[in-house]
């Protein structure tokens, strides 16, 4: 979580876009969003902003804690007992004179927003992409915690290479990524961890299995720290690699360095996403290369921008994007390997400090 000033700055931006928007309000309702707002994480609660004043309402279970987080960023308001969201939003609605309000179409169910539109005494208008827009660019503040959390990833990579061989499973592995995350201060993890290896490591997004890990071991884990994410993936060999095994390791690894070396502001995502490929390609593997490049990350671990095929945006100074190129043979193994880049007018800086020299185990 930011500190009090950065939520501050956050809500202003907020306001901004308001006052320069369709909508003469905005209502957040997702967790990632709300925390975005605030610097506060809860299950419960709503954010309602005005080019004015800004709110945040909850229920007894967070409103002390609220309080001491969200400082003078946005008024606290305690939704009582008997009263329900709804009764604020509408006097809020009758107090700024608000005609139109803007809302997370990809966070709101079908039904609440029937349910909503029935209740609110305004017209629901989407906002997801002006939302989406402003966390692309992070904040050196933004950026020094998602450092915090690769540092926290790294150390419990470290920890689990020292008890990989042969007599452990997939499953042993993945057990101990979430030990070690915790054990080195992360608040929960981006996501599962994936550890696939054989014949398994083809699957970009396999489920770990209780098989006794051979041949490649592909690890895609990443943690949450103070409410950002990482994302890294390292693959490893346990054995002597075939010398296919290593001529896809290293086209994967090129096609990775390639990639980054040409990061910078200003190209699309479909720019970028090319370098890899062609790599790939030229080396006779690009049928094999079936996902994106990358993606963007922050709050949460996969948001925009994106660097893919079909992604035409430009990719701005300030976007933190995944480097994550891979080639899967199917029944045979998978190669990926990842790290995360900050994106400069320039060029990029890499987040990540582990090495990527195949690893022999």
């Amino acid at each position: 979580m930011i500190n009090q000033e950065g939520n501050m700055n956050n809500i202003q931006k907020l306001q901004n876009a308001v006052k320069a928007k369709p909508y003469d309000a905005l209502m957040l309702i997702s967790g990632t969003n709300r925390l975005y707002a605030t610097g506060f994480s809860s299950s419960a609660g709503i954010v309602f902003i005005t080019p004015e004043k800004s709110y945040f309402m909850t229920d007894s279970r967070y409103i002390e804690a609220a309080g001491l987080a969200i400082g003078g960023a946005a008024e606290v308001l305690l939704v009582k007992a008997g009263h329900s969201y709804m009764d604020y939003i509408n006097g809020f609605i009758a107090e700024y004179g608000v005609k139109t309000v803007g809302f997370e179409e990809r966070a709101l169910s079908y039904a609440d927003y029937l349910d909503y539109s029935r209740k609110m005494n305004a017209e629901l208008v989407p906002a997801q992409p002006t939302l989406d827009e402003l966390r692309i660019v992070k904040t050196k503040e933004e950026l020094d915690v998602m450092i915090e959390a690769q540092r926290i990833a790294e150390a419990a990579f470290e920890d689990v290479l020292g008890m990989i061989g042969p007599d452990k499973t997939e499953k042993d592995i993945e057990a101990e990524f979430l030990y070690r995350f915790a054990k080195h201060g992360a608040d929960g993890y981006s996501f599962k961890p994936i550890v696939v290896s054989g014949e398994h490591s083809s699957m970009p997004h396999g489920v770990p299995q209780a098989t006794y890990v051979q041949g490649f071991l592909t690890m895609d884990f990443g943690v949450r720290y103070k409410g950002y994410c990482s994302d890294m993936t390292r693959t490893v060999c346990i054995g002597q690699p075939t010398a296919e095994m290593e001529k896809v390791y290293y086209t994967v690894l090129e096609a990775q360095e390639t990639a980054i070396a040409a990061t910078k502001a200003g190209l699309t995502g479909r720019e970028l996403d090319a370098v890899a490929r062609g790599v790939i390609e030229k080396a006779g593997y690009g049928e094999y290369f079936g996902h994106s490049y990358g993606h963007g990350l922050g709050l949460d671990v996969h948001e925009m921008p994106n660097a893919a095929p079909s992604s035409e945006g430009i990719l701005p100074a300030g976007a933190v994007v995944s480097a994550e190129p891979g080639i899967y043979l199917p029944g045979k193994f998978g190669v990926r390997i990842e790290d995360c880049v900050y994106i400069t007018e320039s060029g990029c800086i890499n987040l990540m400090k582990t090495p990527k020299e195949l690893l022999i185990i």
